[in-house]
């Protein structure tokens, strides 16, 4: 359990956390419709900032992507009293796609890496720690928190600063209508009418530290990641990875205490059953469930933080906020869904979300304070090792010959030592990379494979995130009279989708998160990896470093660690 010291939202109803909450709880919106948005042929309803807005944040020598996130960590920084340039603090940035609109600019670009410009961040707020980045899809937010929750509860520092955010152009927005998943109205979560999401920009930061500063502070308790194991682009028809991880989350907890869940609702036709599927069968059926995506849209890696913030404020108001759009039910799952802004005496509440790769994600949040966990560490032992690299491959230090290198030498190690997966040839080169190491490291552990099993985490690490991808999914959206934005590259312009893909093959439900670096770092990877042992459903994880920049360069270098026993700090 950590405290929250402070926050801000920073969004287009306004750039503070009380203008966003006097809107939204007036009924108000940002989203509207456009035409001709940066060269893109078919109108969209979204929330984004106006020109104005942009360049009142826009910091010297920062991207506009970058100046976002720094005004609003300033603005949080503002009613805090931490020393943040302390060895003790760490940043924690939630983005899915970061400068992604560098790549249209051709060349290479260092600020296209989420670390690289986490770290420019950071340096710019005065952060001297090295910078995490959460890059786990539509729960990259929650994914942050629940990061940060994780880092202080284990004694590896004292405060996190996370910030979540994305700014929304042609390479997002294009993806999203090629994969046919917008709306060009405003979005209706949950309801039988609803035909799709909204795209939102937003920047929002939370402060939180271990110790206590005042009376009446929100709590962040343990949260949890689940994966379907089901479908990369689809959520699971059971809702079993959302279901698992509220389940993991309010275990122990008297579910009278909740004002409500507050979900992802997407207005999408798949996520929104599902999450209603999930939350019935967790037993919350009978709680409160709304969503802010109709004031919003779909913020994306500002989510979870922004859409935990607003919650958190509301509810010390004793409001639980109204699903904006929501006119009746259109979902099996039987769920309460708050239509209009309710009253509450209230003070917990559970955070959801659900993304792409299978993750779902869960927290507690919390004016009631609990017993801290114990501070100390479930010891590992390295089990396993694979190596790979354009002209190497090894598994537990000894080399196994191959007659190609580069990527034709991962398609002979497929055919070679896999070939039952078809999967495989339709995957981008960072999964199959992942995918072809993972695959060598099972099979040098031997037993029996392809078991349901949530006790296995998947934990990746690397520093250019899917930037082969997504330089091939920017020549589909680059030439106006070849205009043709590809589906089936846009979903593999998330980083996490390879743990989805090695979760799916191996029917593993457990945690599977993506962290990018500004530079390879065993040290934070260590840190990283011990604390997400602190979920004690876990009792083995796949993790290391997977880089697929070219074909001439990539690396991946992971192993699988079995847990051991628990040490006292």
């Amino acid at each position: 359990m950590v405290y929250k010291i402070a926050d801000n939202v920073t969004t287009p109803l306004g750039g503070t956390t009380e203008e966003n909450l006097r809107t939204v709880v007036s009924g108000g919106s940002a989203l509207r419709q456009y035409q001709d948005y940066e060269g893109i042929p078919e109108a969209f309803t979204a929330s984004l900032f106006s020109k104005e807005q942009r360049r009142g944040m826009q910091e010297e020598g920062l991207t506009p992507f970058e100046s976002m996130v720094v005004a609003s960590v300033r603005k949080a920084l503002e009613v805090s009293a931490i020393e943040v340039g302390s060895e003790r603090v760490v940043f924690i940035l939630s983005t899915t796609k970061g400068n992604i609109a560098l790549v249209a600019e051709g060349g290479r670009d260092e600020r296209e890496y989420p670390g690289v410009s986490a770290r420019r961040i950071a340096e710019r707020i005065g952060v001297r720690t090295a910078p995490i980045v959460v890059c786990n899809a539509c729960i990259s937010g929650l994914a942050a928190i629940i990061l940060a929750e994780r880092l202080l509860s284990g004694g590896e520092y004292d405060y996190a600063i996370v910030s979540g955010a994305d700014s929304q152009g042609k390479f997002i927005i294009s993806g999203f209508q090629s994969l046919k998943a917008l709306s060009a109205e405003q979005c209706r979560p949950f309801d039988e009418e609803r035909m799709g999401l909204n795209l939102g920009e937003a920047a929002a930061t939370m402060i939180l530290g271990r110790k206590k500063t005042q009376e009446g502070q929100w709590t962040i308790g343990a949260g949890y990641v689940r994966n379907d194991g089901y479908h990369i682009s689809a959520p699971s028809r059971t809702g079993l990875g959302a279901r698992k991880a509220i389940e993991a989350v309010i275990e122990g907890r008297e579910r009278g205490e909740i004002a409500c869940v507050n979900a992802h609702g997407t207005a999408t036709m798949f996520n929104d059953q599902m999450e209603s599927v999930a939350i019935e069968g967790s037993g919350l059926g009978d709680i409160a469930v709304n969503s802010l995506k109709g004031y919003y849209g779909h913020t994306m890696g500002a989510a979870g933080v922004l859409e935990t913030i607003v919650t958190m404020k509301a509810i010390e108001e004793g409001t639980v906020l109204g699903t904006r759009g929501y006119g009746e039910r259109g979902v099996s799952g039987k769920i309460k869904v708050q239509k209009e802004n309710g009253k509450t005496d209230k003070t917990s509440f559970v955070k959801m979300l659900s993304g792409f790769g299978g993750c779902n994600a869960a927290t507690w949040c919390s004016k009631e304070e609990r017993a801290e966990m114990m501070i100390g560490k479930r010891a590992t032992k390295t089990t396993h090792r694979v190596r790979i690299t354009p002209g190497t491959v090894e598994v537990d230090g000894e080399k196994i010959e191959t007659k190609s290198t580069g990527r034709e030498m991962l398609t002979e190690l497929y055919h070679e030592r896999v070939g039952d997966y078809p999967k495989y040839h339709k995957m981008d080169m960072l999964s199959k990379l992942g995918f072809i190491a993972t695959e060598l490291l099972l099979g040098a552990e031997g037993g029996e494979r392809f078991v349901d099993r949530e006790d296995r985490a998947i934990v990746f690490f690397n520093r250019t995130s899917s930037i082969d991808t997504d330089r091939h999914y920017q020549e589909t959206i680059a030439d106006a009279g070849k205009y043709f934005p590809s589906p089936a590259l846009f979903v593999y312009t998330l980083p996490n989708i390879v743990t989805g893909e090695i979760a799916i093959r191996n029917h593993y439900h457990g945690e599977t998160s993506f962290y990018v670096l500004a530079e390879r770092d065993e040290e934070m990877i260590e840190r990283v990896v011990r604390v997400t042992l602190r979920d004690e459903a876990t009792q083995s994880i796949v993790t290391g470093w997977i880089d697929y920049e070219d074909e001439e360069r990539f690396e991946a270098d992971i192993r699988l660690e079995e847990v051991e026993r628990w040490e006292a700090r």
